[in-house]
């Protein structure tokens, strides 16, 4: 009855007390406290807001349904993004762990024997019984740990959505790559086929006796060096093929046949809605997932704030014995029991850990607000690139258009011996410089469109992605 009694006070007292939780209340910084400017400083004066949809399948605006198909794939197939999903689902079950402090535990036994008596009759025996224990959370302690758990499993979902960002990014670059690479190939090759008539003209002039041997000599080495570029294009290809079959979870040269093909290098609109940093920092699934980390360090100075206040745990007991089965429900014993505990000195050690753990959110909070302050950068630099690319790409176009008329010009005027080989060769290296050139700002365009989205926080989308917002 001493006992029960005991019990009987304790319990009201727990109830009472179960409803406080110590350790700071979270609530995330302010756009203020972050320091996020109004507008993009680099960003048109005129620009939309973001649009989720556009962003969510930012890829689909190339309109090249290779890019699209490969791009499914990744998502579908990819093992960076599997590893990522194995360790959301590890954490959301260290919710379920978390949470089952909560509860009570209960174990049961059962024994059943035979002795053996060489003067006497042999006996059986058995035995059945139950214990639980419930560890009432006073000061919120295992409420706190909850709260980090599941501030920790956002946080991986987060993660995951980053690196699904990071995988479409790397197949929309590689594809572009490769583009370019056969689209290099298909000048080299031309510049070859212009070399190779260069030479025979060449050869000719020189039997004829018009010129001297020199401009053959020249005419060789110009082919023979358009040729030695052509096997470094080929790797260039083959190595952004290879790795976009890594990158769909297949074995290099997998997609061989699907890009052997030549195809144009994608091109997208040029004017992409960035918005306003706020809405930056709500897309990027980092920002998203630093914020959740600071939350769980946040409550993990609670849980270790609570180990310096009492701790109260209740056990209890039930068995019975019999010499039979049936006699096992004869007696019946049971036993409560409630235990006060306080650390009354451990050398400042609880103390300490109180400490360190506001340290580890002084810490978070640092790394929450470098990761804010380099989503920023990043699409201040996607939008420097992005504008850098255009204006390349122009110049690029006009230069492109005048050393294709000097080089027309320049083999007509050599054909008819108007002009020396040493002005052919000129205007022939301007000309490859230019297409090469060309072919390198279309692909910089769509690397820059790929970086700026990928700055932005493109390729997922907040709203509708049950498998990182789904309740925990």
């Amino acid at each position: 009855m001493k006992r029960t009694g005991t019990f009987a006070a304790v319990l009201p007292a727990a109830a009472m007390l179960a409803g406080c939780a110590v350790g700071p209340n979270y609530r995330p910084p302010s756009v203020a406290a972050l320091a996020v400017p109004p507008q993009y400083h680099y960003a048109d004066s005129n620009s939309a807001a973001q649009n989720a949809a556009q962003l969510a399948s930012w890829w689909q605006q190339f309109d090249d349904l290779t890019l699209t198909t490969i791009v499914n794939q990744a998502i579908a197939q990819n093992l960076d993004i599997a590893v990522a999903i194995s360790r959301l689902r590890q954490a959301r079950e260290g919710v379920v762990q978390a949470r089952s402090e909560l509860l009570p535990t209960v174990t049961g036994s059962a024994q059943a024997g035979r002795n053996f008596n060489s003067s006497a009759k042999d006996t059986n025996s058995f035995s059945a019984g139950g214990n639980a224990s419930w560890e009432a959370d006073l000061f919120g302690g295992i409420r706190r740990n909850i709260e980090a758990s599941k501030a920790d499993a956002q946080s991986a979902g987060y993660d995951l959505a980053s690196v699904r960002i990071s995988i479409i990014a790397e197949v929309a670059t590689n594809y572009i790559q490769a583009r370019l690479a056969q689209q290099r190939l298909a000048n080299a090759r031309d510049n070859l086929r212009y070399a190779d008539e260069n030479l025979e003209i060449a050869r000719w002039r020189v039997q004829a006796g018009l010129v001297s041997s020199l401009d053959a000599e020249q005419a060789r080495t110009q082919r023979a060096q358009t040729a030695a570029t052509i096997p470094t294009l080929e790797s260039n290809f083959a190595a952004a093929a290879n790795r976009l079959a890594v990158l769909t979870g297949q074995a290099p040269g997998a997609l061989a046949a699907t890009l052997d093909q030549p195809k144009p290098i994608p091109t997208a609109p040029q004017n992409v809605a960035v918005g306003i940093p706020a809405d930056s920092l709500r897309q990027r699934p980092d920002v998203r997932g630093a914020e959740r980390s600071l939350a769980a360090a946040t409550a993990r100075i609670g849980v270790a704030q609570a180990q310096l206040y009492p701790g109260l745990r209740i056990t209890g007991n039930i068995g019975t014995a019999a010499l039979t089965p049936g006699g096992l429900f004869d007696v019946v014993t049971a036993g409560l029991f409630s235990t006060l505990t306080q650390t009354i000195f451990d050398g400042g050690r609880l103390r300490s850990q109180v400490r360190s753990q506001r340290a580890v959110a002084e810490g978070a909070f640092s790394t929450y607000r470098q990761t804010v302050l380099t989503a920023l950068e990043d699409v201040e630099n996607g939008l420097v690139a992005l504008r850098s690319a255009k204006d390349r790409h122009a110049q690029f176009a006009e230069a492109l258009d005048a050393a294709n008329n000097t080089a027309i010009l320049a083999r007509s005027q050599y054909r008819a011996g108007l002009t020396d080989f040493q002005t052919l060769l000129t205007s022939e290296q301007a000309l490859i410089n230019a297409r090469d050139g060309f072919a390198t700002s279309s692909a910089d365009q769509a690397l820059a469109i790929v970086q700026l989205y990928r700055a932005l926080g493109g390729g997922w989308d907040p709203l509708a992605n049950p498998e990182i917002e789904s309740r925990i």
